[in-house]
């Protein structure tokens, strides 16, 4: 059944006609607002920041189509290229993996990470970093916290000398944390180790609460875990994250990205979204993954009653 708006339009053109055509040009800009596809990856953190982006956009008037928990950072990357979807949380630390032949240091730095993220990405794709959160997401490997205390385990260090002496160990992780280049075999690379396949439990997505959940309830006999830093469940769980006492991993500053066509439409979309940001502090995250990945609670829900709380909401 098809919905009729025809009195109603009419009406609508006929008072802004009487206005005169600037209140008929404001009124056309107002209705054309969007649509804004809004995506993020699959994972906790994720689904609660993509949301936020919903939610702020719909509350500025924009018409939103909701993508979030969209895919890995492969799928998504593809997809903001080809122009499927329009904008999504990404991580700054993840220049390296899209730009190669950058000095590695760079991507240790929080601001010049971002800065040359934001300055190579408009450059070759015409893709706009706004401004990040004040948090580090970076990869980690966790690991049991009894397994931790009866080996002496604080540190990627240490995991290398219990694995040369043939500790038993088992790492549930993503495929990408697996295969990519500056994930895993980086971590290998630095600090002298190699799983075989029988020390790891590969996992589609990159949702850290499947993991570290296995690794908690000992899965398939599982005891250590991809992280990420922001992560709220691994105290919770009773796990440890060892120390990347090399700094093998850049910072991965969240940030939203938006397609430059778009952001040349609407330009705004900077000066609502960054406030929020700005308010993400690394314990924030923490305890707003939490909610999802240890309260159980809806991402939406956990996005929606943060923003509320700290005025974002209706503050236009």
């Amino acid at each position: 059944m098809k919905k009729r708006y025809g009195g109603l339009a009419a009406l609508v053109a006929a008072g802004l006609l009487l206005l005169g055509p600037a209140a008929w040009a404001a009124g056309s800009h107002e209705a054309a607002k969007g649509p804004i596809v809004v995506a993020s990856k699959i994972d906790t953190e994720g689904g609660v920041i993509g949301e936020m982006i919903v939610l702020m956009l719909r509350d500025h008037g924009f018409k939103v189509v909701d993508k979030t928990e969209f895919g890995p950072t492969d799928v998504i990357r593809k997809a903001i290229m080809s122009g499927e979807i329009d904008i999504y949380p990404e991580y700054t630390g993840n220049g390296a993996f899209f730009f190669q032949g950058v000095d590695p240091d760079i991507w240790k730095d929080p601001a010049k990470g971002y800065a040359e993220v934001k300055q190579l990405d408009f450059q070759k794709n015409g893709i706009v970093w706004l401004s990040p959160a004040p948090a580090n997401n970076t990869w980690a490997i966790a690991v049991r916290k009894d397994l931790a205390d009866a080996k002496g385990l604080k540190s990627l260090d240490d995991l290398a000398g219990y694995l040369s002496g043939g500790g038993a160990f088992k790492l549930a992780a993503s495929e990408e944390f697996v295969s990519r280049p500056d994930v895993l075999p980086a971590f290998e690379q630095a600090y002298g180790f190699s799983l075989t396949s029988d020390q790891l439990l590969v996992v589609s997505g990159g949702n850290t609460a499947q993991t570290e959940k296995a690794a908690a309830d000992g899965t398939n006999g599982v005891n250590a875990a991809m992280a990420y830093g922001t992560d709220g469940a691994l105290a919770a769980l009773g796990l440890v994250v060892l120390a990347d006492s090399k700094e093998v991993e850049p910072v991965y500053e969240p940030a939203p990205i938006v397609r430059g066509a778009v952001y040349a439409e609407y330009p705004e979309i900077a000066g609502i979204l960054a406030p929020v940001f700005a308010s993400l502090s690394l314990q924030t995250l923490q305890g707003l993954n939490a909610k999802v990945a240890i309260g159980g609670a809806e991402a939406s829900a956990v996005a929606e009653a943060y923003l509320k709380a700290n005025g974002f909401l209706g503050a236009k």
